[in-house]
C-alpha cells in the first residue's frame, strides 16, 4: 500500500515515515518545509534502509495534490500537516484557519477526486479545553479555547460529517497528549524552528547551554507539587498509534467507519517531574525560575487511554526515562539540529 503522508517531514511525521516503512509500506510526503527540513528525509531513509518520495507542495493546493495522489497511487492519508503554535493561533487566527481548516477540506477534496477515500488525522487534547473530570476520556466535553484548539474541532467536525455521508469514507482521529522524545537511533528528533512552543525543547536547551534557564509558570496548582501535569507520550509510541489506526481502518466498512481515540499514557507528570528525570537521564542541571501562571493553562490533563486499547489494541510502552534519555542522544548527537 502507497500511503501519503503529509507534514512527513517534521517532528511526528519523519517518525511515522518510519513506522510505516519498516510495516512494509510505500510513503511519499507532501510538506510545504515552512516548520520542517528535508534533510530529516534522508536521515528516515538511512535508518529504514528504504526509498520514500519526497513532493514540496502545500495542502491548500488542491492541484497539487491530486496530482500526487494518482502520480503515485496513493491508498490512504496519514495527515499532519498544519500550524500548531497556541500562541501564535491567538495573534494569527487567519493563518491557522486557512492552513488547518482550508487547508484539510482541500486534501478531502482532492482524495475524492482521485478516489481515495481512507484517512488518519491528527487531532489534539486541546479539543477538551479546561477538564470538567480527569482522566480525559473521548466522551468529555468539547470545548477548546484558543483558535489552535478550534481548527482541530473543526476537523474533527468536518471528518464525521463526511463520514455519514457515504460509507466510502473512513476515518480515525487521534487526540494526542504531548509528544517528546526521539527515534532511539539519534538520528531524527524534535527540531524546532525559533522559539520552542513545548516543555521539553526548553528544557534540552537550557541542558546545552543555549538557554540559561527555564521559566515554570506556576508552582501554586492544586498539584502535587505546584506545577501543572501533563500527559507525556514517546514520539515513537505515538506512530505506532497511527500504524495501529491504518490497520484498524482496513477492518471497518458500512456506517462503522469513524472512530476517534486518545492517544497518551495515562499518566500525568508535572513540569518539575519532567525536569527532574531529564537531569538524571542526561546528568546535566537545569536551572529554573519560576514565572507567573500563563493565561489558558490549566493544573492537570492526562488521557483516559482504555478505547485506544479496546479499539486498536494499542498502548504506550515507553516510560518517561526513555524519553528524556531519547531526547537527549538526539541533542547530543545533533547539537543545531538539522543544520549540523
Amino acid at each position: 500500500m502507497t500511503i501519503l503522508i503529509t507534514g512527513g517531514a517534521g517532528y511526528i511525521g519523519s517518525h511515522c515515515c518510519v513506522t510505516f516503512l519498516q510495516a512494509g509500506h510505500d510513503v511519499v510526503v507532501v510538506d510545504n518545509l515552512i516548520n520542517s527540513r528535508a534533510q530529516s528525509l534522508k536521515r528516515v531513509e538511512d535508518i529504514t534502509g528504504c526509498k520514500l518520495f519526497f513532493e514540496e507542495a502545500d495542502i491548500r493546493d488542491q492541484d497539487a495534490l491530486e496530482r500526487i495522489l494518482a502520480k503515485y497511487d496513493c491508498t490512504a492519508v496519514i495527515h499532519f500537516a498544519g500550524l500548531k503554535a497556541v500562541g501564535e493561533s491567538v495573534s494569527q487566527p487567519l493563518d491557522y484557519y486557512d492552513c488547518n481548516v482550508v487547508g484539510t477540506h482541500r486534501l478531502l477534496k482532492a482524495m475524492e477526486a482521485t478516489g481515495v477515500h481512507q484517512l488518519i488525522f491528527s487531532s489534539s487534547a486541546t479539543v477538551y479545553g479546561d477538564p470538567q473530570y480527569l482522566p480525559l476520556t473521548e466522551n468529555h466535553p468539547t470545548g477548546p479555547v484558543n483558535p489552535y484548539g478550534r481548527t482541530k474541532l473543526m476537523v474533527e467536525e468536518m471528518l464525521t460529517d463526511v463520514a455519514a455521508s457515504d460509507p466510502k469514507w473512513r476515518f480515525g482521529i487521534l487526540r494526542y497528549f504531548n509528544p517528546v522524545g526521539a527515534h532511539a537511533s539519534g538520528a531524527i528528533g524534535e527540531n524546532p524552528l525559533g522559539v520552542p512552543n513545548n516543555l521539553m525543547p526548553f528544557i534540552t536547551q537550557v541542558a546545552d547551554g543555549r538557554r540559561d534557564k527555564l521559566s515554570v509558570f506556576g508552582d501554586d496548582y492544586d498539584t502535587r507539587d505546584g506545577t501543572g501535569v501533563r500527559d507525556y507520550i514517546h514520539v515513537v509510541d505515538l506512530v505506532e498509534g497511527h500504524l495501529k489506526a491504518y490497520e484498524a481502518l482496513q477492518a471497518r466498512s458500512g456506517n462503522d467507519n469513524c472512530f476517534t481515540v486518545n492517544l497518551g499514557t495515562g499518566t500525568g507528570y508535572s513540569v518539575l517531574e519532567m525536569v527532574r528525570a531529564f537531569e538524571r537521564a542526561s546528568n546535566k542541571t537545569v536551572p529554573l525560575v519560576i514565572a507567573p501562571r500563563r493565561e489558558g493553562d490549566v493544573a492537570e490533563c492526562y488521557a483516559d487511554t482504555k478505547k485506544a486499547e479496546e479499539t486498536l489494541d494499542w498502548r504506550a510502552q515507553r516510560d518517561l526515562t526513555a524519553m528524556c534519555h531519547d531526547t537527549w542522544n538526539w541533542v547530543c548527537k545533533n547539537p543545531r539540529g538539522y543544520d549540523d
